[in-house]
């Protein structure tokens, strides 16, 4: 920590506001100098540099104590009034650098630092960063929680402390726990070719036995490295240092006692088909008796609006699925239904095409206006605007009345398994891919990633409902989507809207973007208070979109353009779990494993960051205590990312023992049926049951 504070120009005596006077007493500033000659060591880093700086501290220093004293003075010194004048503006320059240094953290790192921030908050904030615990008095400890956000920038040696204790970079739980030998941290992908920790032993600052004897300390109680049981490695000396091999190997966390958490397979999407039809029911039976046999609790179906509505408005055919639940409900496990008012095709992970209703197609033939449109005027039939929520436009139905008989008409057709508790779940679909969000990011429109999208507000319902709202603000020449927000494929600092200090931050960017995301608010919350009629006594659900990319930038451009207004000084799913919470739903959030998965991906190219916006929506949920269901964004069939599961779903050292209310395996396949894969599964399921592993195989 005395590295870090070092790096920001301080000592540890500097811990006053910023906006403090100046220091004008001449005994403070004389103590300052004199605990900074007794500084002892960082141990570990290399002390050629800290040595000559605090040579010339020495020499500085003993230039005062030669001067002759006043008498009666005693031991104090007198001080020439320029040495306080020079006093005076090292402080001010101290304070202006830390000034920026302040701002730089607030603007482009995220870090939440009140504007008259002093040291201990910035200290505060890089402890939090690298996974500790600082109490509001100050008290700091490490934490027992996997799941805090990676640091950046992590060095290739980890530096001890003159602590009793290893370092928490190697033996704490906050970074260790849990976590499967496969698994890197941040220091391994930097450097995967370091694996040690470097013990510094004498240095020129060690004047007595006492400093020389802490070496052993760092380690254990007795010091002895050869039988650590968490080294457990050779020793080396590299230029008169000590190096200590990590193992290859650490022991995974044991999650026997843990909370239940209950897991689901997402069945394959196009397990019904445009008949309304069960695809190969017998080999779907074998495959559900082999998640029976390891415990599963049950599978995840998405009822699809283009299939049981498909050619004519409230005629349903519920035939596929009816089918399906009644081999559900015989193998005694439990359904997640997902009302999916989307289009499935199109997107990452889409095997099958199932378009909206032919009869919806046909009103949008005639006027396109009933789906999300861009700026240059593209449609996206994916699925409705919002803004014909209330328009009489769907052969005399709107928006949310066409989503309530749907709902209605499954709730009379499968009363029988409400009834018997087979349907655990309903997870009302709320935008593209069942998400409530505004379909940003179209690949059919040209969108890649890491591009920041394009907003959704260009039909005339949606223009309609802007202009309203700028007309009751007093400007109504705010009535229009902004016009430097780029393309789909833009970076933010090459827009002028997203960039730093841009448009996104002024008065109209503010009007504009709350009155965009309060629009998804609105509409999940007309869907919602129609799906708790329908579904009364169930569990309802809504899913939010994992868009981490460009996080770590001030603006969150994907973020904003997806409808959540998250950018640095707002917390934009503050106000979706207010809503959730008012009509007592779940939240359905993925848990991304791209950190885990695509080691070759380069986020520092998109200041992305998964892990930070998952512990953002995470903490956002629980605080309001909302439930968190969950699912994998990637296939998993290995240890390394069913632990990354497990231990987001369970928070080691979580004082509320918070967790996964329910887990969804993304998705049920020929591949996940492979022997070796179901040992693995199978381990997985038993963890989240909080069961006893003995051994987690290979």
């Amino acid at each position: 920590m005395a590295a870090e504070m070092q790096r920001f120009g301080t000592s540890e005596e500097d811990d006053d506001e910023m906006g403090m006077d100046v220091k004008e007493e001449d005994d403070d500033d004389d103590d300052d100098e004199e605990k900074n000659m007794a500084t002892p060591p960082v141990v570990g880093v290399d002390v050629g540099v800290l040595s000559t700086s605090g040579s010339n501290r020495y020499m500085h220093h003993q230039q005062y104590q030669d001067q002759p004293t006043p008498q009666g003075g005693g031991a104090r010194r007198c001080r020439p009034q320029e040495e306080k004048e020079r006093t005076k503006l090292r402080e001010r320059q101290r304070r202006a650098i830390t000034a920026k240094i302040l701002a730089g953290l607030r603007r482009h790192g995220n870090y939440n630092l009140r504007v008259r921030a002093d040291i201990n908050d910035v200290i505060a904030a890089l402890a939090r960063e690298a996974g500790w615990v600082v109490l509001p008095d100050g008290t700091t400890f490490p934490s027992r929680s996997q799941g805090s956000r990676p640091t950046g920038g992590a060095s290739n040696t980890a530096m001890t402390s003159s602590s009793s204790q290893m370092p928490a970079q190697h033996t704490s739980p906050t970074s260790l726990g849990g976590i499967s030998p496969s698994y890197k941290s941040p220091v391994d992908y930097s450097a995967p070719h370091m694996k040690g920790v470097f013990v510094s032993t004498s240095s020129p600052y060690d004047s007595s036995s006492g400093a020389r004897s802490q070496s052993p300390a760092m380690i254990g109680d007795g010091g002895d490295l050869q039988n650590d049981p968490l080294l457990g490695g050779s020793i080396g000396s590299v230029d008169s240092r000590q190096v200590v091999d990590m193992p290859t190997k650490l022991q995974e966390r044991d999650f026997a006692g843990t909370p239940y958490v209950p897991v689901y397979v997402m069945l394959p999407l196009g397990v019904v088909n445009m008949k309304s039809e069960l695809v190969d029911p017998d080999g779907l039976v074998k495959q559900l008796k082999i998640l029976k046999s390891l415990n599963v609790n049950g599978v995840m179906v998405d009822c699809w609006w283009g299939v049981v509505e498909a050619h004519a408005p409230q005629e349903y055919n519920w035939n596929g699925y009816r089918r399906l639940f009644q081999i559900v409900r015989e193998l005694k496990m439990k359904l997640q239904v997902v009302m999916s008012f989307h289009e499935c095709g199109g997107n990452v992970g889409d095997d099958v095409c199932i378009p909206l209703p032919h009869w919806v197609v046909e009103i949008g033939r005639s006027n396109p206006d009933i789906f999300f449109t861009d700026r240059a005027g593209r449609r996206n039939p994916e699925c409705l605007s919002w803004g014909v929520d209330k328009e009489r436009v769907l052969r005399g139905r709107t928006g949310v009345e066409v989503y309530f008989d749907y709902m209605r008409s499954f709730r009379v057709e499968f009363d029988e398994f409400f009834e018997d508790g087979v349907i655990s779940m309903i997870v009302v679909g709320l935008g593209p891919r069942g998400e409530l969000r505004y379909p940003c990011n179209p690949v059919k429109h040209g969108w890649r990633y890491p591009g920041i999208g394009e907003f959704q507000c260009y039909d005339r319902y949606m223009l309609k409902s802007l202009q309203k709202a700028a007309e009751i603000r007093g400007h109504s020449f705010w009535s229009r989507g902004p016009e430097n927000a780029g393309s789909y494929n833009s970076r933010p600092h090459e827009t002028g809207f997203f960039c730093d200090g841009g448009d996104y931050d002024g008065y109209y960017g503010r009007f504009f973007l709350k009155w965009y995301s309060q629009g998804l608010v609105d509409h999940g919350d007309r869907v919602l208070s129609l799906a708790k009629l329908a579904f009364e006594g169930t569990c309802v659900a809504a899913k939010l979109s994992g868009i981490h990319w460009w996080y770590k930038t001030a603006s969150h451009a994907a973020e904003l353009t997806a409808g959540y207004y998250n950018s640095c000084n707002r917390d934009g799913y503050a106000a979706i779990m207010a809503m959730l919470k008012r009509h007592g739903a779940a939240v359905c959030f993925t848990c991304s494993q791209m950190s885990i998965v695509d080691h070759h991906m380069d986020f520092s190219e998109s200041l992305a960051d998964p892990e930070g916006l998952t512990w953002q929506v995470l903490n956002a949920a629980w605080d309001a205590s909302i439930p968190v269901a969950s699912e994998n964004s990637f296939p998993c069939h290995d240890r390394e990312g069913y632990c990354y599961l497990l231990e987001k779903a369970k928070p080691i050292g979580d004082p509320d023992g918070r967790h996964f209310s329910a887990f969804t395996y993304l998705r049920l396949n020929p591949l996940l049926m492979e022997r070796q894969n179901l040992v693995q599964f199978e381990q997985f399921v038993k963890r989240m049951h909080g069961e006893a592993v003995l051994e987690y195989q290979t």
